[in-house]
């Protein structure tokens, strides 16, 4: 089946996938549910290695891979070099997670590509970058989250570095790399030139500590870990009602009046110790445990509903089956249905940017290894003879 858009946004865009894991795939993702036509590039079923989410038809992998084409390729092969350069010349952009020498020595770097096809949009993704002493050490997610800072912010306090519950390295560096992705497509219609652009896990995740870093890098200030905290704004953070948690929000000197009021603690507005922001950072732990000696003498709807009706944000704390119980994230129609013709009807999660014109959607589940490998390369010309022959002798 031909290339089904999941949006007109990126319709007219072809994007090469010869990314593995998560980073790369997330990129092309985004890059799908736009509407581009996303052909990820795999290994043969024979040659394959542990290149996939939990197994092809494991749930990360239908979630990351849905709205992309696959075609299967043996890069080992000069033919599947030649065959792989033949997709490149007609692309727009290829994204590609090898290590930083790999694409050098396959022939698929992009000064190579260029030559051929000088509108190339060129996207590397790395443990650590392309250049540099750390170019070449293997990345993964956790070692991103940790040497980029997250892990000596997060967990509670004086309990060890804590990793962050999602692989937020490999999510952010893959968004960025899309994000990137579309600026050098924005400036290539002005310019008429690809180029190579890069990013990498340790770099998406120091950029993302954000105020972290100007606290250090301006103030001079080591962050610590707050555990469940707001490290500078207080009280905001985890307080425990009646019957469980929930999370609360106070910024402010009117939104800390006003909480005081709801509570019944009107004589904290005040109070020496908690009047003024630093006093409540000093005085941070009695404080708290006031707030929750309070909050326990009611459920959590009661006080969700009283302190939002009173300006100040608070919310429950789901789980994952919870989260989808929520009338708002209902009413958002974040669940997007598509039928996989080999597994049956699937439910996943879409964009969370809404597009009136060209909206994004989700209209074909993940793609079985290979599943449209004779149909794309039928459309770069190639006959049944052809395909016969490069089968028999390993192409693909």
């Amino acid at each position: 089946m031909p290339h089904m858009p999941a949006s007109s946004a990126l319709a007219r865009f072809r994007v090469v996938d010869l990314t593995q894991v998560r980073a790369g795939p997330t990129a092309c993702r985004q890059l799908a549910d736009w509407g581009a036509d996303v052909i990820q590039v795999q290994m043969p079923e024979h040659m394959r290695g542990d290149d996939t989410l939990g197994g092809q038809e494991g749930s990360d992998y239908q979630y990351t891979h849905r709205n992309k084409r696959s075609i299967t390729l043996n890069l080992k092969e000069p033919e599947g070099i030649s065959v792989l350069k033949r997709l490149i010349a007609g692309a727009d952009v290829v994204v590609e997670n090898f290590r930083p020498d790999v694409k050098f020595r396959l022939g698929i770097d992009y000064e190579t590509l260029a030559v051929d096809n000088p509108g190339l949009v060129y996207a590397s993704i790395s443990g650590f970058g392309q250049t540099g002493p750390l170019a070449t050490r293997p990345g993964f997610d956790q070692i991103a989250q940790g040497m980029g800072g997250l892990m000596s912010v997060t967990g509670m306090v004086e309990q060890g570095p804590m990793r962050v519950g999602i692989p937020i390295a490999d999510l952010c560096a893959g968004i960025f790399a899309a994000q990137g992705i579309l600026v050098a497509l924005l400036e290539r219609a002005a310019s008429g030139k690809g180029q190579w652009l890069h990013t990498s896990l340790l770099e998406s995740m120091v950029y993302m500590m954000d105020f972290q870093t100007s606290r250090w890098l301006i103030d001079g200030e080591v962050a610590a870990q707050a555990g469940n905290f707001h490290p500078t704004s207080i009280p905001t953070g985890v307080y425990k009602a009646r019957d469980g948690y929930m999370n609360i929000a106070v910024f402010g000197s009117k939104i800390w009046e006003r909480f005081c009021d709801i509570l019944g603690a009107p004589q904290w507005v005040g109070d020496e110790r908690y009047k003024d922001k630093r006093g409540r950072s000093i005085n941070r732990d009695a404080l708290n445990a006031e707030i929750n000696r309070l909050l326990a003498a009611q459920d959590r709807d009661y006080w969700i509903e009283r302190l939002n009706a009173g300006g100040v944000a608070c919310g429950h704390i789901n789980t994952m089956a919870e989260v989808f119980e929520e009338p708002q994230i209902q009413h958002l129609a974040m669940v997007k249905e598509v039928v996989s013709t080999h597994l049956g009807a699937q439910r996943l999660v879409g964009q969370p940017v809404q597009l009136e014109r060209t909206p994004s959607s989700i209209v074909r589940a993940a793609p079985r290894r290979g599943e449209h490998t004779e149909e794309i390369l039928a459309e770069l010309g190639w006959g049944a003879d052809d395909l016969a022959r490069m089968k028999s002798t390993g192409v693909y």
